[in-house]
C-alpha cells in the first residue's frame, strides 16, 4: 500500500512550493491541497507564462493527474471561480482534473467583513492579515458554526446561509463596523452555482482508496511551518495547521500513512506582514534581496521583509515536521554577494541557545556564521557538479547542521532551472 508524501514550507511561507509541486507532480497520480485559504499564492513559471494559484493544487498543470482540494481548506467561491476561469482560458479543463472535498469550509461575504472589522479593532496590534476572511472562517469551523461545501447540496442551503449571515451581522454591529455586502453577496451566490459543476467528494475516502489502489499521492501545504497556529510565531500566524500533521487532519489520512516529507526553504528568509523576524535586515542588503528575489506577495503584492537564513528556526521546523528531504530555493538571488551569513544560534536575554524559544519578539539576538559568497551565476548550472565550491560548502554546512540531505536545488523560477541530486 502506498503512502502519502507531503510537501510543505519550513519558514514563514513564500518558499516556492508551487514550483516544486509542479516539478514533482510527474511522479504522482494524485495531488491534494490539505489546508489554508486563498491568502496563499503559489507562483509557477514555465513556457514563458506565469501563473498564481490560490486554492487549486499546483499539480493542475500536469495532464492526467487528479487534483483535490481537501477538507482542511477554506474556500472562497468568488476567488476560486476567478482562478478556475483564468486557468480554463489557458487550456486547462479543471472539471475533469479537479475535485473538492464536501468538508472544506466556505468563506462567506460576511467573513471578509469580520476580518476587516477585527483588524481595525486591534489598532496598532494588527496581525497583518490579507483580509480574505480566512481567520473568521476557521473561527466558525472550530466553534461549530461553519458552512461547508457539502451544504451547497442541501435543500436548506439558503437557510443555512441566512443563519450564518445573521450571526455575523450581529457581531459586526457590536463592533460598530460599517459595510455593504450587496454586490459581493450577489457575486458569491453566482460563484457557488459555478462551484457546483465540480466533483464534490468525500475526499478522505478518495485519498485512502487511491492509496489502497497503490496510487501515488502528494499532499501540498500552504504558508509555512512558522505560521502554524500551534507551533508558529503566535499570534502572528495563520489560522490552520501548516505542519505535516495538518496533512493527516486536512485529508483524513492516518499518521502511519505518511511517507516522504519534503521541506522547502529559501537560501535566505522572508516574511510578509507583522510579527517577529530575528534575522531581518533593515539595510541595503535586505533591500537587495527583495529587489533581486522579486520579494512581493503573489496574492497581495505586499513587500516581503528579507533577512539571512535562520538555522535555529529551520532545525525547529525540520523537527516538528519529520522532514526527510530538503529543497533549497532561490540561492541564485545571492549570486553576487561577497559574504553570506547564517544564524546558527540565538542569544535570548544574553543566554545562547540553539532551540527555538517560546517567544522571539524581544531579547532575541541571532549569532551568525559567515561564508564567502560564490559570486557566479548559479542559473547556468544544471547539475550539482557544476556548482562552485563556495556554494557546495554552504549546502554541506546546512546538511551537517540539520542532519537532512538537500535533494533539490532551484536556481531560477522556470521548471528547467532545477538541480536534482
Amino acid at each position: 500500500m502506498k503512502k502519502v508524501d507531503v510537501i510543505l514550507g519550513l519558514q514563514w511561507g513564500d518558499e516556492g512550493k508551487g514550483k516544486v509541486v509542479d516539478v514533482l507532480t510527474p511522479n504522482y497520480e494524485v495531488v491534494a491541497r490539505f489546508q489554508g485559504g486563498p491568502n496563499a499564492g503559489h507562483t509557477l513559471e514555465f513556457n514563458g507564462e506565469k501563473y498564481v494559484l490560490r486554492s487549486i493544487p499546483s499539480g493542475i498543470f500536469q495532464g492526467g493527474k487528479a487534483n483535490i482540494i481537501g477538507g482542511g481548506v477554506v474556500l472562497d467561491a468568488i476567488l476560486f471561480r476567478l482562478e478556475a476561469e483564468e486557468l480554463a482560458k489557458s487550456g486547462h479543463d479543471l472539471t475533469k482534473q479537479l475535485s473538492i472535498s464536501k468538508k472544506a469550509h466556505l468563506i462567506l461575504p460576511t467573513h471578509r467583513m469580520l476580518d476587516a472589522a477585527y483588524e481595525a479593532a486591534k489598532g496598532s496590534a494588527k496581525i497583518g492579515t490579507t483580509g480574505k476572511g480566512i481567520g473568521p472562517t476557521y473561527t466558525d469551523k472550530v466553534s461549530r458554526n461553519g458552512m461547508r461545501v457539502g451544504d451547497l447540496l442541501s435543500p436548506d442551503f439558503k437557510q443555512i446561509y441566512a443563519r450564518a449571515k445573521a450571526r455575523h451581522e450581529a457581531i459586526l454591529k457590536s463592533l460598530n463596523y460599517t459595510y455593504d455586502i450587496t454586490a459581493l453577496e450577489q457575486e458569491w451566490f453566482e460563484a457557488v452555482e459555478y462551484l457546483k459543476q465540480f466533483n464534490l467528494i468525500d475526499s478522505e475516502f478518495f485519498v485512502n482508496n487511491a492509496l489502497k489502489a497503490d496510487k501515488s499521492v502528494l499532499a501540498e501545504g500552504a504558508q509555512g511551518t512558522l505560521l502554524d497556529v500551534d507551533f508558529g510565531s503566535y499570534p502572528f500566524v495563520t489560522s490552520s495547521n501548516t505542519v505535516c500533521a495538518g496533512a493527516c487532519t486536512g485529508l483524513g489520512v492516518a499518521p502511519n500513512r505518511i511517507g516522504e516529507v519534503f521541506g522547502i526553504f529559501k537560501a535566505y528568509c522572508t516574511r510578509v506582514g507583522s510579527g517577529p523576524f530575528p534575522t531581518e535586515l533593515f539595510d541595503e542588503t535586505g533591500a537587495t534581496l527583495r529587489r533581486i528575489g522579486h520579494e512581493f506577495g503573489a496574492v497581495t503584492g505586499r513587500e516581503r521583509r528579507c533577512g539571512w537564513l535562520d538555522l535555529v528556526a529551520l532545525k525547529y521546523s525540520i523537527m516538528i515536521n519529520g522532514v526527510t528531504q530538503l529543497i533549497m530555493m532561490k540561492a541564485d538571488v545571492m549570486n553576487d554577494f561577497e559574504t553570506i551569513r547564517v544564524a546558527t544560534s540565538y542569544k535570548v536575554n544574553g543566554v545562547e541557545t540553539t532551540e527555538f524559544p517560546y517567544s522571539i519578539e524581544e531579547g532575541v539576538e541571532p549569532v551568525y556564521t559567515d561564508f564567502a559568497g560564490w559570486q557566479c551565476d548559479l542559473r547556468a548550472c544544471r547539475s550539482y557538479e557544476e556548482f562552485p565550491e563556495a556554494f557546495k560548502r554552504y549546502v554541506d554546512f546546512i546538511e551537517q547542521e540539520t542532519g537532512v540531505p538537500v535533494k533539490i536545488i532551484s536556481v531560477g523560477p522556470d521548471r528547467d532551472e532545477t538541480v536534482l541530486r
